[in-house]
């Protein structure tokens, strides 16, 4: 399975990794600091989702995790007072 979220897509993304290495001064690119290729990965984790009319087990980001839950919370419903009519 790929490392991507099933609800926004987000996946692996590659930067750079900065060394701190002292340098010299003069500043002679043999004693810079290197800056190293890196791997960003998501954090996903394991969640049932309603896809249709049954529930599937997908990988989530954290983000979209705290999305999902919050549509699936049940609702609380307001009770509505009594009308009162007024007898003369």
């Amino acid at each position: 399975m790929a490392m991507k979220c099933f609800n926004c897509s987000k996946g692996i993304q590659f930067g750079k990794q900065h060394k701190h290495h002292p340098g010299v001064a003069g500043g002679r690119w043999k004693k810079r600091a290197p800056k190293t290729p890196k791997l960003f990965k998501p954090n996903l984790h394991y969640a049932r989702v309603p896809v249709g009319n049954n529930l599937k087990r997908v990988r989530l980001c954290t983000k979209c995790q705290r999305i999902y839950k919050d549509a699936m919370k049940p609702k609380p419903q307001i009770e509505e007072a009594p009308q009162v009519t007024a007898a003369a």
